[in-house]
């Protein structure tokens, strides 16, 4: 009986010993190792962040996380060298050859000690422990074991089509770092369907969006980068341990480049394609590359560029073999500056006896048909998994995807799945996997708001699936309902959260002109109320701005309601009378904008379809979306008063 008593009591301890294990902690990617404890560490004002001497690179993140806990918790632990106590963080470099080079350990006690073979490493951790921390500040002690099934984690955007403003880019930046994302490819060119353009090429939208020396004039009038600019938002990338692959996508989706020198353009398979037998071609690629390859600090500073050659014509035998020469010439042009080649997958589709240089080179794989991926391996290729029908989002296009399918890739995908063909997992010639946005409807309303509303959720997802792999462990119910208690980044905040819980999240008595408010925007779904005792407004007049977008009390066409974002104007049928006292409530979601005059709806702006045709072949929407803004009130004579912002 003694002894019945003694083992009922020995496995009673041992039942709470292991239920008392701290779980795993929910971060995104998810965690590869996770070994439990009991009991938590609480950051505090006193916690400091060590790093030992002689670590210039240790010493840079540990001051970076500083700032980083100053723009989450308004307060930035100090900064010290030397060797850690009890309730700092203590950074270190110790070898692990099982880590691999980005990999890292945690250890949670009475201090925390994050270590990694390299400082890449070191940084990855830091992103996980503000993950922890923004959930929690008392974080659960336990050990971390972490590590990347993929080298190659990343999004391809599409700025040719659609000006992509550099705030945006960087902030991109920062968000894929924090979630461990670690390549940003920036598809510099692009043009429209001519069908959507009178069927005329000279009519027909295109754009390059990189300042040139080399060609005065090519870079697009409406919108493009400097070069300080590209050259300032490669730095920010390499402070984040993310790299910026820029593309200059040629010899097909080249009509910027014809528009602006006519003789490079094709005659016979459209002006959007390069003449591949004129040597004037191959002058223009060749100066256009020198200008940002060329010079101990170029342009282009990273270590790879993608040259495009995708979806040429493969009719003609002749146009084949010249395709393919076009190809192998850049790929090596390229590697005459330092630089690694990437190419879209073409060779399957333009198959022929034109040698192309296969080694050290990547390849996006995107479509099977266009370059099957075993075969490419065969012949020495590097992928990168970006399949079509799976990644890629082409937003209120109405073909391939307007919002990622998540939960499918969630379950189902990892990047050995390209397309139907399946790799066994972590096939070293498999680098890894992206997804991508391409702005192919030219023109349709989409802003770069919405844009971030189809990729944020993306991006989770695929950090997940190209970090963790088939490790996962969470459904993923779980994962979509628990994804939303993160923030995108440390000071970012794209989606316009001013609340991590329904209900009402700003107000503001009276709304004075020309001043400031302390929330910059509030993002889908929201509803905006206010009074108005109206006086008389000029055309143009503001209710507020951002950086993004601005509301009109009366806009600068017709005097109306109205709001101005990405170069689109969209008004109300309704304007501000001398004199009349109104409540007005503004709604927005991801698909339409709403005005409510005194509890009435007077007028749903939503998505339009239009039809550019008799035949009706051709259609193109039209978005009037909003992301309503609040930062700077504008120069207004009517009163302003009692405004709430709630946020769904």
């Amino acid at each position: 009986m003694k002894r019945f008593y003694l083992l009922t009591a020995l496995l009673c301890c041992m039942i709470v010993s292991i239920t008392a294990q701290n779980a795993k902690p929910f971060v995104i990617p998810e965690l590869k190792e996770w070994k439990g404890n009991t009991g938590e560490f609480t950051l505090n004002e006193q916690t400091r962040i060590v790093y030992p001497k002689n670590q210039p690179e240790l010493q840079r993140i540990a001051r970076m996380v500083a700032e980083d806990c100053k723009e989450m918790f308004n307060y930035a632990p100090t900064v010290a060298e030397g060797k850690g106590k009890q309730g700092d963080i203590v950074l270190a470099l110790k070898k692990d050859k099982k880590l691999g080079e980005e990999g890292y350990s945690i250890k949670i006690a009475d201090r925390i000690t994050l270590s990694a073979p390299q400082a890449i490493g070191v940084y990855w951790g830091t992103r996980t422990l503000l993950q922890m921390a923004e959930q929690n500040l008392s974080l659960p002690k336990g050990e971390i074991r972490d590590f990347p099934d993929y080298p190659i984690r990343g999004f391809m955007m599409d700025c040719g089509r659609k000006f992509i403003p550099i705030h945006f880019i960087r902030d991109y930046v920062k968000i894929m770092a924090y979630y461990k994302m670690n390549c940003l490819q920036i598809h510099l060119n692009d043009n429209g369907f001519k069908q959507f353009f009178e069927h005329n090429w000279d009519k027909t939208y295109a754009a390059f969006r990189l300042e040139s020396d080399t060609y005065p004039g090519l870079a697009a009038r409406d919108g493009h980068y400097t070069k300080k600019e590209f050259i300032d938002l490669q730095k920010l990338a390499e402070e984040r341990f993310v790299e910026i692959i820029p593309e200059i996508d040629a010899p097909a989706h080249t009509l910027a480049f014809s528009h602006y020198w006519p003789e490079i353009g094709s005659k016979e398979y459209g002006m959007d394609h390069l003449d591949l037998f004129n040597p004037k071609t191959y002058e223009f690629m060749d100066g256009l590359f020198k200008e940002y390859l060329e010079g101990e600090e170029p342009v282009f500073r990273g270590k790879r560029v993608h040259i495009g050659t995708d979806e040429y014509s493969n009719k003609d035998p002749k146009v084949v073999e010249k395709f393919r020469e076009f190809t192998d010439r850049y790929i090596r042009y390229v590697e005459s500056f330092g630089k690694q080649a990437c190419v879209w997958g073409a060779l399957t589709h333009a198959k022929g006896e034109t040698p192309v240089k296969s080694e050290n080179v990547i390849m996006s794989a995107w479509y099977n048909g266009y370059a099957e991926p075993k075969d490419m391996v065969k012949q020495g290729y590097k992928l990168i998994s970006i399949p079509d029908g799976l990644t890629y989002i082409v937003p209120q296009a109405g073909y391939y995807y307007d919002y990622l399918n998540c939960q499918y890739l969630y379950e189902n995908w990892t990047p050995v799945h390209v397309g139907s063909e399946v790799f066994e997992e972590k096939d070293p010639a498999i680098l890894g996997g992206m997804f991508a946005v391409w702005n192919d409807h030219v023109g349709n309303g989409i802003s770069t708001k919405d844009i971030h509303h189809r990729c944020y959720p993306a991006l989770q997802t695929l950090a997940v699936k190209t970090w963790t792999g088939i490790s996962t462990s969470l459904p993923y119910a779980e994962f979509n309902k628990l994804r939303h208690a993160l923030s995108e980044a440390p000071g970012v905040n794209q989606m316009g959260r001013l609340s991590k819980t329904p209900g009402l999240a700003y107000e503001q008595a009276n709304v004075a002109p020309n001043s400031t408010l302390p929330v910059q925007e509030i993002g889908y779904n929201y509803r905006v109320e206010f009074d108005v005792e109206g006086n008389a407004e000029v055309k143009g007049t503001e209710l507020f701005r951002s950086q993004d977008a601005v509301f009109y009390l009366s806009d600068p066409i017709r005097g109306m309601f109205g709001y101005a974002r990405d170069g689109y104007l969209n008004t109300f049928a309704y304007n501000v009378q001398p004199g009349q006292r109104m409540k007005v409530t503004i709604e927005g979601d991801n698909k339409a904008t709403r005005l409510f005059i005194n509890g009435k709806m007077v007028e749903e702006l939503n998505t339009q379809e239009h039809w550019l045709d008799k035949e009706g072949k051709t259609r193109i929407r039209n978005v009037r979306t909003l992301v309503f803004p609040l930062e700077k009130a504008g120069n207004f004579k009517s009163k302003i008063t009692n405004l709430k912002v709630w946020q769904k």
